[in-house]
């Protein structure tokens, strides 16, 4: 069959571009990203065969071979696998990660240190082999397939590949690297060694490198006789399954990059091993940056799952809750059937165990990494906003979650989000029997909104939030540690005993004294508003609107509502003033027909304030020039 010429995905030629570059400080890593690609491709072959032992046939040892090659000046890994098809590999090979590589490249900062990291977030490291060879040749043969229905795939990452149909002996895939001229050290059998015990030690097949063996003379005088076998390089020991005592911290990282393909080092981990009703292993990692689908509907997002150290399956989600997504590793379990399915583990009782298990292995491991300011700041920039769906989602473990949260707050004058729960509290007023909170569009919107003017004339801290989750947060979590939450919007800001007798008498003057204005407003206004009345919140803005107690949409929630197309009822508000703004002053020494004028502008000057936006803004401009004018 002749060989059918393709194009690259226009991500993948970007890529390849940025990959000649040598942007990875330490290129070895090529071999570490091929050789667990073989692993990976092992663990399946290894899975199916539990229920289908035909597929191993006559080659049940599965194994990964690197052989180098000076003459040609090649480099093969090599895997006896689970193997690719001609359209298995034209996909795999010829695509980043399926999705996502818009996102990839907008993220390009032309920083190339910066930039090299991200390679790792998006499932790319088959291309790191064009890091070091100016061609690449893959031959493969599925488990599944026929001699005949082997594939050939070459490429010299110029932008195109090529792909055909050919005759493979045995099921499996190599992987050729025609190596440039500058990188013929990879052909040296001592580098290609330190590589592998570097990165690959942990694989828990055996790695095989083919190398020159030599032996003593027999007669004194002769030269030492040599010959070429392959010899196990790796330990080939599953990790998880050594005693944490006497695994390294750069073992544990250079796992991580096995199991996730990422090319940071993660933020943290947490190895386990558990025996008694429940026998487990687990190996838990939080990385340093979110993949580019954290956010994906459609994609799954889970541990990987051993039952007795065999392989079953990638990205088992039924283990962890959805808000803990963010959270890579494995758990190897004695207490499920080798055959598990995903349909069996949603309805396991084991399964409902372990998840709850993790979980909570997964939110100490958190609250270890919070003691760190700098790292625990790093997590929240990259993953906060997930796990503030933890609150809404799992009510058993929510006051464990709500010390992990995260919040910006009127105390520093940033957007950093460093403040904590207990934070707060132990800077609270002893008079202050509630926790104070404002959402909003943004931060700027946030700190300088009008519903913050009394609490900074009283010194109290309010906790700003913008983040779309935040309203469903905070609808869920309705205290802490015995202190209420209370949006500073809300139409009853229950200060208590933070009112001083003198303000409370002084507020209840100003309404008597402007009782005639507020139902001059009501006239004037008629239904847009639930009611108008004196504020006692207000002292340099003119007028705002607060929600009426009890109302289930909040104005952010009725705006994120109204962004995805739901319809929502008509909101009304209550509509407080500020007699002793000259605004206010200015509108009631107006006639009538003036105040009526007022009256609207007003309002939607408070509802912008509230909302960022009016439903018709040329309306309010028109009206804001007819009284400027």
């Amino acid at each position: 069959m002749t060989a059918e010429v393709h194009g690259f995905q226009t991500e993948v030629t970007k890529l390849l571009n940025l990959l000649a570059k040598s942007l990875y400080s330490n290129k070895e890593v090529f071999l570490r990203e091929l050789i667990s690609n073989a692993s990976d491709a092992i663990d399946k072959l290894h899975f199916v065969s539990l229920t289908d032992a035909a597929l191993l046939g006559d080659d049940p040892q599965l194994r990964i071979t690197v052989k180098a090659d000076k003459e040609a000046g090649t480099l093969t890994v090599s895997d006896n696998g689970i193997g690719m098809t001609l359209e298995e590999a034209n996909t795999h090979l010829g695509t980043i990660a399926k999705s996502g590589t818009e996102d990839f490249f907008s993220k390009l900062s032309g920083d190339e240190a910066k930039d090299s990291q991200l390679i790792g977030q998006f499932g790319v490291g088959f291309y790191s082999a064009f890091i070091v060879a100016d061609k690449v040749t893959v031959v493969s043969r599925s488990a599944y397939a026929k001699p005949e229905e082997g594939v050939r795939w070459e490429s010299e990452g110029s932008g195109t590949y090529t792909s055909e149909a050919i005759t493979v002996a045995e099921r499996g895939t190599s992987v050729t690297l025609h190596l440039k001229a500058d990188e013929k050290e990879f052909l040296e059998s001592w580098r290609l060694r330190e590589a592998i015990r570097k990165y690959s030690d942990h694989i828990a097949v055996p790695v095989m490198l083919w190398e020159e063996k030599y032996e003593a003379p027999e007669k004194e005088g002769d030269k030492p006789r040599s010959s070429w076998d392959w010899v196990q390089v790796n330990e080939a020991r599953a990790l998880w399954t050594l005693n944490p005592r006497d695994v390294k911290d750069e073992q544990y990282k250079e796992f991580y990059k096995h199991l996730t393909h990422d090319f940071e080092d993660p933020l943290c981990w947490a190895h386990n091993k558990v025996e008694g009703e429940l026998e487990y292993t687990s190996l838990l990692y939080i990385p340093q940056n979110a993949p580019w689908d954290l956010y994906s509907r459609d994609q799954h997002h889970g541990l990987k799952l051993f039952v007795q150290r065999v392989f079953i399956m990638d990205e088992a989600e039924q283990f962890l809750p959805p808000y803990l997504r963010f959270v890579r590793g494995l758990v190897d379990t004695n207490d499920l059937p080798l055959n598990v399915s995903r349909e069996l583990l949603q309805e396991s009782p084991v399964t409902a165990k372990l998840k709850k298990a993790l979980t909570r292995r997964a939110l100490n491991m958190l609250e270890k990494l919070a003691g760190d300011a700098q790292k625990y700041g790093q997590f929240w920039r990259s993953f906060g906003a997930v796990l503030k769906e933890g609150p809404v989602a799992d009510y058993a473990n929510r006051e464990a979650i709500a010390k992990l949260l995260r919040f910006a707050s009127t105390h520093n004058d940033s957007s950093e989000q460093n403040v904590s729960l207990a934070d707060y509290v132990s800077r609270m007023n002893p008079a202050q029997k509630n926790i104070y909170y404002l959402v909003s569009s943004n931060y700027q919107q946030a700190s300088s909104s009008p519903y913050l003017e009394t609490f900074r004339k009283k010194g109290i801290e309010v906790l700003l939030m913008w983040e779309r989750i935040d309203e469903w947060l905070m609808g869920a979590m309705t205290e802490f540690e015995g202190k209420k939450f209370i949006a500073v919007t809300a139409s009853d800001l229950e200060l208590g005993d933070l009112e001083d007798k003198a303000e409370q008498e002084k507020a209840e003057a100003a309404r008597t004294e402007n009782k005639a204005l507020v139902e001059r407003f009501k006239l004037a206004l008629g239904d847009k508003v639930e009611d108008v009345r004196v504020s006692d919140r207000l002292f340099d803005t003119a007028s705002c609107v607060v929600s009426k107690q009890g109302q289930m949409l909040t104005g952010q929630m009725r705006r994120m509502l109204e962004a995805a197309g739901q319809s929502v009822p008509e909101a009304r508000y209550i509509l407080e003033i500020n007699p002793g703004h000259k605004l206010i002053e200015k509108a009631a020494a107006s006639d009538d027909a003036a105040f009526g004028k007022w009256a609207e502008f007003i309002f939607e000057q408070a509802l912008l304030a509230e909302q960022g936006a009016l439903k018709d803004p040329n309306a309010f401009l028109k009206l804001m020039n007819e009284l400027m004018a």
